[in-house]
C-alpha cells in the first residue's frame, strides 16, 4: 500500500513555475525527514532538497540555488516543493522520500520509502 504520493507535476516553460506536494499518509508522531529527489532520463536519481516534519530544517541541493523551496504541512501530511525559474536541465520524474529518521541529506540509502513520482518538463 503507498504510502508517499506526489501530484503537481506537469509541462512548463522555461522560467515558470510549479508546485509539487507529497502526501504521507503513514507519517508517525515521530521526528524524521522528508526529501524530495529527481531522476532525468538516463541520469542517476539526485537529492534536490530535505526538511524535518518537527523543526522544520532544510538543506538543498547546490544547483537549487535559491529557486527551489521547501515546506510542510503537519496537519495536512503533507510536504511540498516550489519550483522557480525552472529551465530544461530541471525535466524529470521528481519523488518524495522518507528517512528512516532525522536524517535530511543526499544519501538514498537513508530513505525507507518513497512515492511512485510526478513528471515535470520544462521546455525551452
Amino acid at each position: 500500500q503507498a504510502q508517499l504520493k506526489e501530484h503537481g507535476g506537469g509541462s512548463v516553460q522555461t522560467g515558470d513555475s510549479l508546485s509539487l506536494s507529497c502526501v504521507d499518509s503513514g507519517r508517525s508522531t515521530a521526528d524524521y525527514g522528508m526529501a524530495w529527489f529527481r531522476q532525468a532520463p538516463g541520469k542517476l536519481r539526485e537529492f534536490v532538497g530535505g526538511i524535518t516534519w518537527r523543526g522544520g530544517a532544510t538543506m538543498y541541493a547546490d544547483f537549487v540555488r535559491g529557486r527551489f523551496t521547501m515546506s510542510r504541512d503537519a496537519a495536512k501530511d503533507t510536504v511540498y516543493l516550489q519550483l522557480n525559474s525552472l529551465k530544461p536541465d530541471d525535466t524529470a520524474v521528481y519523488s518524495c522520500a522518507r528517512a528512516r529518521a532525522g536524517f535530511i541529506g543526499p544519501g538514498i540509502d537513508h530513505y525507507g520509502a518513497w512515492g511512485p513520482g510526478t513528471q515535470v518538463t520544462v521546455s525551452s
